[in-house]
């Protein structure tokens, strides 16, 4: 009663929606600059049952916008540090991490044991994921985007409403939309549009009217405009996604979404033969790759310099998340380069590697 005093007074909650939001279970897919808002306050909240995937560690970058962590988060997984932070936060809650990638072999898994899935990511070929394991589950997603200055809030799969697939049935091309670490963002924009996105996930428990299904809310920070565009529900997106069923766990993602790359781990890599490492990170870019032989050719200029690439050897691109890098062998691919890979999960997992390996 003390802890939740403030909601209990409010007549539409109360002792009854209060239970409501204490027996909810929340999957937040992504502890970043947007899950962190949305974990700190559904815990606040006092939401009972809450689940964080992310594969991430916290790094110095990320402080200026993912305020879960501190200083003496850096190098620690993000699920690991934001469960720590919020059994703290409250400690009548139990709250689930999970160190690993959603991926389409356990994404159905863990969908069916929560309510809805909060999308907290920043790649198209995860969104489209989420977007299809909660149709094929029946769950509804609370969907956050931000780009530099701008965000966008929704709700799909909600009351039989519209999906991501409705709002955008086609992935963007390889060059479009940039994430974070190659634009940069306002830090205090993701704390706003995670916020709505918490906001979302209590509306939908305590059944209030106006959820933002069928809907999408932008917003400059900039500017501090808003406006909100009508979503149309596709029932042909819906049939698609489900007539898949029977092979979704054999389905690939970054070809959906026009990224027909090949990904390999580090230690895959390093067992190949005759290899040439190119990060495709700007230059002032850090953490630097010393302990990995490599050259260097920016995504920006890769086009410009695939006379200095050597077609001989087998390529290996790796950058910051494993999103350039892949944009990179699509561009080698489209010159009928094909000896040529991905670092999946680019230089944490090469640091995280050489951890382990000193």
């Amino acid at each position: 009663m003390s802890r939740y005093s403030r909601h209990i007074i409010l007549k539409d909650i109360g002792i009854d929606g209060q239970n409501k939001l204490n027996q909810a279970k929340v999957l937040v897919i992504g502890a970043g600059g947007l899950g962190c808002p949305v974990l700190q306050y559904l815990a606040a909240a006092g939401i009972g049952h809450i689940g964080i995937i992310d594969f991430d560690i916290v790094e110095e970058s990320n402080l200026q916008r993912q305020i879960l962590y501190g200083t003496s988060n850096l190098g620690q997984q993000k699920a690991i540090a934001a469960k720590q932070r919020l059994s703290d936060l409250n400690n009548t809650i139990t709250v689930e991490a999970f160190t690993e990638a959603l991926t389409p072999q356990n994404a159905l898994h863990y969908f069916s044991n929560y309510d809805i899935i909060v999308d907290g990511t920043d790649n198209f070929e995860t969104r489209y994921l989420i977007n299809d394991a909660a149709i094929l589950t029946n769950k509804p997603i609370v969907y956050g985007a931000i780009y530099k200055f701008e965000g966008q809030v929704s709700v799909f799969n909600y009351n039989n409403g519209p999906s991501y697939r409705c709002l955008f049935p086609n992935p963007p091309s390889e060059n479009d939309i940039p994430n974070c670490s190659e634009v940069g963002v306002l830090g205090i924009l993701p704390g706003i549009i995670g916020t709505m996105q918490a906001n979302e996930v209590i509306k939908i428990i305590l059944g209030f009217k106006n959820v933002l299904s069928g809907k999408l809310y932008c917003y400059n920070s900039k500017t501090t405009q808003t406006f909100t565009i009508d979503i149309k529900k596709s029932t042909t997106e819906f049939e698609k996604v489900k007539s898949k069923r029977d092979y979704f766990e054999e389905q690939y993602y970054s070809k959906t979404c026009n990224l027909t790359v090949k990904e390999i781990t580090i230690d895959e890599a390093l067992q190949k033969e005759n290899i040439l490492f190119i990060d495709v990170r700007e230059l002032n870019e850090l953490p630097k790759a010393n302990r990995l032989h490599h050259i260097k050719i920016p995504l920006s200029t890769i086009k410009q310099e695939l006379h200095s690439i050597d077609k001989t050897k087998t390529i290996i691109m790796f950058c910051k998340s494993g999103m350039r890098s892949k944009k990179a062998v699509s561009i080698l691919q489209e010159q009928d380069i094909t000896n040529c890979y991905s670092i999946k999960n680019g230089i944490t997992a090469i640091e995280n590697y050489f951890k382990i390996h000193v």
